[in-house]
């Protein structure tokens, strides 16, 4: 017997990806906001330029076959950690956010938000604000040294409770094992941290590399998958050439620089990188 409490919490939780996204292995593509106002990189061009170019980079990815997009503050660095993530950032990352969601919704491309490093609370505000189907929790469970040099520490308590009491219970959790641009408190190991971010009611998990662009070893994406009962999704590292190995273990893949013009983060999405990589995907389908 299932207590009725338990069966309200296995029914929100999200059991393959195919629900959310209607494909096997889906693939997310990265749309990277131009620095936002109060970050290092503003220059004062202004949210009409930031949404410009979220924009050209979303459609570029839906229209060479992505199954759906995250909206990152990528280039607010160095970045802020958890609650520390200013207003004026949030703020304007709602805006792009919406402009994006409004863009790719006759579509019916899920959208989710990412806020770096960190920001649950930040980062569901903005999903229940704009209408985002899911978003990326950096870390949801155990402690963590980010590449800033803050000691950070888990939102499982406070962000599932915050999206209850928002109503917002549709919104997934996707969420990092093993983050990149970090480094893991001693004894948190890969087993421990999925065994901790399964327990704590992660709708999908996510792997890897080292930085932005970096892939985690094959190895590890596979030991991830065998250790996992949520579906796995790759969270860096992937390009037209390594996606079809990827996905022999994963369940689908987050993708940024990747589909860039040369490979380069910082560069605009390219239409050509995109088609070469979700054919890939076809045929590892």
């Amino acid at each position: 017997m299932t207590a009725p409490w338990k069966e309200r919490l296995d029914s929100i939780r999200l059991t393959s990806l195919k629900d959310l996204f209607g494909v096997d292995k889906p693939v997310i593509g990265m749309v990277h906001l131009w620095p936002l106002p109060g970050a290092p990189g503003y220059t004062g061009y202004g949210m009409d330029v930031i949404v410009e170019q979220a924009l050209s980079d979303a459609r570029a990815l839906v229209e060479g076959g992505v199954d759906g997009l995250i909206v990152e503050n990528m280039w607010d660095l160095p970045f802020f950690v958890g609650k520390d993530v200013p207003p004026e950032e949030l703020t304007a990352m709602a805006v792009a956010a919406r402009a994006v969601i409004e863009a790719v919704q006759a579509e019916g491309i899920p959208v989710g938000i990412n806020v770096i490093h960190n920001g649950g609370r930040g980062c569901l505000a903005i999903a229940v604000a704009v209408g985002a189907a899911f978003i990326r929790v950096c870390i949801l469970t155990g402690a963590r040294l980010w590449d800033t040099g803050e000691l950070d520490h888990g939102c499982g308590a406070e962000l599932l409770r915050l999206r209850k009491a928002l109503d917002a219970e549709h919104i997934k959790l996707f969420a990092d094992v093993d983050k990149k641009h970090s480094v893991p408190f001693p004894g948190i190991d890969l087993e421990t941290h999925i065994e901790w971010t399964e327990f704590y009611r992660a709708d999908a998990l996510i792997v890897s590399g080292r930085m932005t662009g970096d892939a985690p070893g094959l190895e590890k994406v596979r030991q991830a998958k065998e250790l996992a009962t949520q579906p796995i999704l790759m969270g860096s590292g992937t390009t037209p050439d390594n996606i079809a190995a990827f996905l022999r273990y994963a369940d689908g893949a987050i993708v940024g620089s990747g589909l860039k013009l040369g490979g380069e983060a910082t560069n605009p999405v390219d239409p050509d990188r995109v088609r070469a990589y979700m054919e890939a995907v076809r045929t590892a389908r």
